[in-house]
């Protein structure tokens, strides 16, 4: 089993939650403080901090502290790892056949 279809399963619970897709929406416009992802979500610290942290661990997102405040930004490596799993999905091809045209 290579890297992508080991890592497949994190990335897919990683993103099952609309929460986890809202914060990675958030961080595609750069690195965010919890502090700023509180505010502009309305949610509280310590719920998104979970988010982050299982989005973290999937390698989707990486962070950086800086005195008493924590950055978040979006890992590029987590993102090329997450096609990487998507393209296994779709036998490893460079098909232009779009998902909602096939018929099962």
């Amino acid at each position: 089993m290579d890297a992508p279809q080991k890592k497949a399963p994190m990335l897919f619970r990683a993103l099952s939650d609309p929460t986890r897709l809202e914060l990675l929406k958030r961080l595609k416009g750069g690195e965010k403080c919890v502090c700023e992802l509180t505010d502009v979500m309305q949610t509280g610290q310590s719920r998104l901090s979970f988010h982050l942290k299982v989005l973290k661990d999937a390698g989707l997102v990486s962070d950086r502290r800086d005195g008493r405040w924590k950055y978040y930004s979006m890992n590029r490596d987590g993102l090329n790892d997450l096609k990487g799993a998507v393209g296994e999905l779709d036998g490893g091809t460079n098909s232009t056949t779009s998902v909602s045209s096939v018929h099962y």
